[in-house]
């Protein structure tokens, strides 16, 4: 099969296209023909170990030194079972499905082994395969976060980044919980954040959007470009601010009073991909597709990517549905 390398951190030049073994599922695994799958945020962090400040060291570490340790990027794909392993039940070869790999990658190639138990979830017929490619990563951190700032109903909520793939799940997630929520977005996305049910659209190129007397129970910051110490300011009594792409600041930022920072990786639990496909299916969220291109272009999805003005996700068509 036909897999995209990463062999060591730099720019999506670095990416090779090569022919590597094709895995077979072993007892209670399935093998997956993908048919889509997404370049996010996670996937550019990790090809060019784009870290926050202090964590580099770390990463790699737990990355890999001088290149990633998993060479086949990709943390969510849609597809089709090709075959399965023994005391397989649940699938059948010909189901259409979503899965999230996550942090153990490989999406990017013709064919992914996955846990029959694991993430990994029956497609909708209602769901393109480009959306189900798209609809795990913004969709798990968004509610990895909404779960661990426990908003509640009638909360007022401000999603900066609201445009991106996390951000615009976020919007869609918290609204779905009943928060009250403004996204801070370019003047050009004004109307995508509008399309999301969002409460109020900020436009962050007319001028500041913190400080300026508003004040909210949850900032969530999906881009990076905010700290807490910034923000606490802004926040109500017992407010949270979730630094969804912050650094070891963020991560250990002591309360300011009732205010508190919540940073770190994103759990990701099966439950979650379960949820997103039925909120999907019911037409409660929706994941927003930047652009789609072909699979001997991914690396111009990583460029979009990397651009920082992406809508959504970038998606990539791997094989035919």
């Amino acid at each position: 099969m036909r897999a995209w390398m990463c062999r060591r951190y730099g720019g999506p030049e670095t990416l090779t296209l090569e022919t590597v073994p094709q895995p077979r599922p072993k007892p209670g695994e399935v093998l997956i023909r993908v048919v889509a799958t997404s370049v996010s945020s996670g996937d550019v962090r990790v090809r060019a170990l784009r870290v926050p400040a202090g964590m580099k060291t770390m990463a790699r570490l737990a990355l890999g030194f001088t290149g990633p340790r998993r060479r086949v990027l990709g943390t969510e794909l849609s597809g089709v079972i090709a075959a399965v392993g023994g005391r397989v039940t649940a699938f059948k070869p010909g189901d259409a499905v979503i899965a999230f790999p996550g942090v153990a990658m490989g999406a990017h190639a013709e064919y992914r082994v996955m846990p029959a138990d694991g993430r990994i979830a029956l497609k909708p017929e209602s769901m393109s395969f480009a959306e189900g490619a798209a609809l795990c990563f913004g969709g798990s951190t968004a509610l990895h976060f909404l779960r661990r700032a426990g908003l509640k109903q009638g909360e007022r909520m401000l999603v900066i980044g609201a445009s991106g793939a996390v951000g615009s799940a976020m919007v869609q997630l918290a609204r779905q919980q009943g928060a009250w929520v403004a996204g801070v977005a370019s003047t050009a996305n004004l109307d995508l954040v509008r399309s999301l049910n969002a409460d109020a659209a900020i436009d962050y190129t007319r001028g500041a959007y913190l400080g300026t007397g508003e004040t909210y129970d949850v900032i969530a910051d999906a881009v990076g470009i905010t700290h807490f110490s910034g923000c606490h300011a802004s926040l109500n009594e017992h407010g949270r601010y979730l630094s969804l792409a912050g650094g070891l600041g963020d991560m250990m930022a002591r309360p300011k009073g009732t205010r508190r920072s919540i940073a770190g990786p994103a759990a990701e639990r099966k439950e979650d991909v379960a949820e997103l496909v039925q909120l999907a299916a019911a037409g409660a969220f929706r994941p927003v597709i930047d652009s789609i291109v072909p699979f001997e272009a991914l690396p111009d999805a990583h460029r979009r990517t990397d651009s920082g003005r992406k809508r959504g996700s970038v998606v990539v068509e791997v094989s035919e549905a």
